[in-house]
């Protein structure tokens, strides 16, 4: 039998949890009443930040706040991340999440946080394809040729890559093991000096995501061999899956919102909600088409998922290849 003195003092832990929890409520039920901060792990330009800014400029318009991005470049992005995971976990702090955040725990071995732990998924975005691209000079029309041209010559043909344990990095060492071929791989500073090399003919091959080479292929100063998802891309039409060469290869580059754990689930479905309607709206469809990307629409649960897949893919890359940081 609950005695008189401690129903009075059950009832009031109850009022006393209810009014501890009332302020994060109400705060969930209002949110957002001030200004958003999206932490983007890339320096200003790059495709990253392109994908962060019209991500950050169509939540402004639906959450009626201003979405700021906070570029934080360097470091492969983890500098990014850790301060992400250290914000106030209230919705008022997001990262973009980028294929880094899934290449980098099997890269680093003491990473100061646990990416897929630490930062709870809001929406995916998009998933962009990169473009196997070659110098006009190099004579190979299609995958097969490359690959014979590669066998020919083990060891003679540069790939050029963005860095090391970079998207274009591992997707290039997956299409070596893939296709048994041996690329001599050469690492530079970002996407802008390999850009530069590959135009230049200082190197012959790349992987490069397609906001990035859709230019210099329209140009004709490189070529386009096949893009690295299982589809066609409606940027480039004509250029062929690379699958149809290299069975079973599939690769992209994964984009999409995270906020610090312990943010209220209210928040992030808020959200998912707002990411999930650009996915219907005239303008933002003609603006992902443009950078040749796949929407993304789903669940946070969703994206998580996703996530640990990615992480999982790309583990078992770096692995076989013994990449170091």
């Amino acid at each position: 039998m609950i005695t008189i003195d401690r129903r009075n003092a059950l009832c009031a832990a109850l009022v006393l949890s209810a009014t501890m929890a009332a302020p994060l409520a109400a705060s969930a039920q209002d949110y957002p009443t001030k200004p958003i901060r999206l932490i983007v792990g890339f320096p200003a330009g790059g495709p990253n930040d392109i994908q962060g800014r019209m991500i950050a400029e169509w939540l402004s318009k639906r959450l009626g706040q201003p979405v700021n991005v906070d570029n934080k470049p360097g470091g492969s992005s983890n500098p990014a991340t850790e301060e992400a995971v250290k914000a106030a976990p209230d919705g008022y702090t997001m990262l973009l999440v980028g294929p880094a955040n899934t290449i980098n725990p099997s890269l680093y071995d003491k990473l100061p946080f646990n990416f897929l732990a630490d930062i709870a998924p809001v929406a995916a975005v998009l998933r962009e394809p990169l473009v196997l691209v070659v110098h006009p000079s190099v004579q190979a029309k299609n995958v097969a040729e490359l690959i014979a041209l590669a066998k020919a010559n083990p060891g003679k043909i540069k790939m050029a890559s963005t860095g090391n344990g970079s998207s274009p990095h591992v997707t290039g060492l997956l299409f070596n093991s893939m296709a048994k071929v041996d690329f001599e791989i050469v690492q530079y500073q970002g996407g802008g000096p390999a850009l530069k090399e590959m135009v230049e003919g200082k190197a012959q091959v790349m992987f490069e995501p397609m906001s990035a080479s859709i230019e210099p292929v329209r140009s004709g100063k490189l070529r386009a061999l096949a893009v690295t998802t299982t589809t066609r891309s409606t940027a480039l039409p004509d250029v062929p899956p690379l699958t149809e060469a290299v069975p079973g290869y599939d690769a992209s580059a994964l984009t999409g919102l995270g906020v610090p754990a312990k943010t209220p689930a209210a928040v992030i479905e808020r959200l998912n909600k707002e990411i999930n309607a650009a996915f219907g709206d005239a303008g933002m469809k003609a603006k992902f088409n443009d950078t040749g990307a796949i929407v993304l629409p789903g669940t946070p649960s969703d994206f998580g998922k996703m996530l640990v897949a990615e992480t999982d893919k790309w583990a078992k890359v770096i692995k076989s290849a013994g990449v170091k940081p």
